[in-house]
């Protein structure tokens, strides 16, 4: 297996490792408000926070500034947190236009979980010389990893709301508040102060 497909399968696997399902919980709460049917918005929601988190882990991968490990880990349940927060705030809205906040929101975000993702690249690579061919590598198999997983989120919903009735309004109170009450725990949980 060739340097830039062990790196691709490294950030394919990183993304669904069940252990690493902030991220996944991060997406599950982003995405809790629109129906596959809405592609548009979450095609550019999913775009800013891929966005966000390729700058982060670019620059940190590159060895650039980077923010304490343990400050990283308790920031990303906030990041579900404040989504949720605002899912719950939104969810009588039949209308999504002006949500355009909520696109800064996940570029922003995304940022925050790039740190996460650069954590895990750096313990990866060591002091490894050329890091920019694995860097890219990585990157790719995080966002096809990301792709796969939105895409079954979107069917798995697509199916509940047309084949069992479930109304959207109880698809997001439900993803938001199961993904809310396992942030909260990550959050106790990774305190650092």
């Amino acid at each position: 297996m060739s340097n830039f497909n062990a790196y691709l399968q490294l950030g394919w696997e990183h993304i669904l490792d069940i252990e690493g399902y902030d991220h996944m919980l991060f997406l599950v709460a982003l995405l809790a408000l629109y129906t596959i049917r809405q592609w548009k918005p979450v095609l550019i929601l999913i775009t800013a926070f891929t966005i966000g988190h390729s700058i982060t882990l670019m620059l940190a991968g590159l060895r650039g500034p980077m923010i304490d490990g343990d400050m990283v880990e308790f920031l990303i349940p906030v990041t579900i947190l404040i989504t949720v927060m605002g899912n719950l705030l939104l969810a009588n809205k039949k209308q999504q236009k002006g949500f355009g906040w909520r696109y800064a929101m996940a570029g922003f975000f995304g940022l925050i979980h790039g740190m996460g993702f650069s954590n895990f690249f750096n313990e990866l690579m060591g002091p490894e010389a050329e890091i920019v061919t694995p860097l890219l590598a990585f990157n790719l198999g995080i966002e096809l990893g990301q792709i796969a997983f939105v895409l079954i989120l979107l069917i798995i919903q697509f199916l509940l709301i047309n084949f069992t009735r479930m109304q959207t309004r109880s698809w997001n109170l439900v993803l938001s508040g199961a993904a809310g009450g396992v942030a909260l725990t990550l959050l106790i949980e990774t305190y650092p102060f």
